[in-house]
């Protein structure tokens, strides 16, 4: 190699940022009232969302029926707590069932929710198993109802651009998209999230699964190679740290995570495409700014909003969009149902190990 090679390319003359529709749709009429099953602390992103789509979240259900007051008087003074399921379930007025339980309670409620006539937005994952989420999936459609999932990633304001550059064509043919990110989830510890096995890929990774799906949109995905393990001083007794591979038909994306990472933490992407490559880099799930580079130039682009609460005001957003519209929901469970494949495939590919395929998984 000539001792003067650089690995550097020519600047880029700057341009303009393509003004691309990143934000958090919203209907133009349909204002629902909503009932919210499960109080728990993430339902508070989800009755902020309702605020900011100005619905009324008219009826709660908790088991704890202390945690479902707290919910509504600080959000929904009038609304109504509700004593059980059914009684959410009748409750006058109510259109649309939000359900913000723990996973392995989601299908009977969703499924209860769904014969009862209401339209659905659930929390993520909404099955742990394939065969029922084609089935509910099913069910929704034969009801004429919409079966929405929460992956509220797609709406973080960083993430939302992506998506909206790769499906508009402003990137080309993607190619590679790696995600990585260093951070601290050791909260988990003495709670019930640190006794799942695979919390990282299934619980938290499962949002950045779910970005790779969808930048890919309708290729068909190859093989997963996903590796996990405890890192040295590790107190936590699930593993905080994974690495995993996902080929798509002429693409692959690279993910990353590092849970016990208790300085300078980060998470970056890099997005490559024929035409064009975007970039970020920022705080765990507040990435603030963008790069963008094409032919033409390289733009910054500076964004408004965060993942928290925008990214549930997009998912809310969308599910009444898609009612008031008459049309399926870009996160509907029927779509969510390839995310789940690739999550539960790198799953089976962490604990054998070896690499799988979401045709070997349930």
């Amino acid at each position: 190699m000539p001792e003067n090679y650089e690995l550097t390319a020519a600047p880029l003359p700057r341009i303009v940022a393509p003004d691309l529709p990143y934000r958090p749709p919203r209907p133009k009429f349909y204002r629902p009232r909503i009932g919210l099953i499960g109080c728990g602390g993430i339902a508070d992103y989800h009755l902020q969302a309702a605020k900011a789509q100005e619905v009324e979240v008219a009826a709660f259900y908790n088991p704890s029926i202390e945690k479902a007051r707290n919910r509504r008087d600080s959000y929904f003074p009038q609304g109504h707590v509700c004593a059980s399921v059914e009684e959410l379930l009748m409750y006058p007025g109510v259109e649309v069932v939000d359900i913000a339980t723990h996973a392995d309670v989601r299908g009977p409620l969703i499924e209860a929710a769904l014969r009862a006539g209401k339209h659905v937005l659930s929390q993520k994952p909404f099955t742990l198993d394939l065969a029922e989420g084609r089935r509910l999936v099913l069910l929704a459609r034969d009801l004429g109802l919409c079966l929405a999932v929460n992956q509220n990633g797609r709406w973080a304001p960083y993430f939302s651009y992506l998506l909206q550059a790769a499906s508009s064509g402003l990137l080309g043919e993607m190619q590679t998209l790696e995600l990585t990110m260093n951070w601290d989830h050791t909260w988990i510890q003495g709670t019930a999230f640190e006794q799942m096995p695979h919390l990282l890929l299934q619980d938290f990774a499962i949002h950045w699964f779910d970005i790779a799906a969808t930048v890919f949109a309708d290729r068909a995905v190859g093989r997963i190679c996903c590796n996990t393990m405890r890192l040295p001083g590790e107190t936590i007794s699930a593993p905080l740290a994974a690495s995993a591979f996902v080929e798509f038909e002429g693409g692959l994306s690279t993910l990353a995570f590092n849970g016990y990472s208790k300085l300078g933490q980060r998470e970056q992407f890099v997005a490559v495409g024929s035409r064009g490559t975007l970039r970020g880099a920022g705080p765990l799930c507040g990435i603030r700014s963008l790069a963008l580079f094409t032919s033409q130039g390289e733009a910054e682009i500076g964004l408004n909003g965060a993942w928290f609460p925008d990214g549930f005001t997009g998912a809310l957003g969308e599910l009444l969009c898609a009612i008031e519209e008459g049309r399926e929901p870009s996160h509907s469970a029927a779509n969510n149902l390839r995310s789940l494949e690739i999550v539960f495939a790198a799953m089976r590919s962490a604990a054998e190990p070896c690499p799988a395929s979401p045709a070997t998984v349930r």
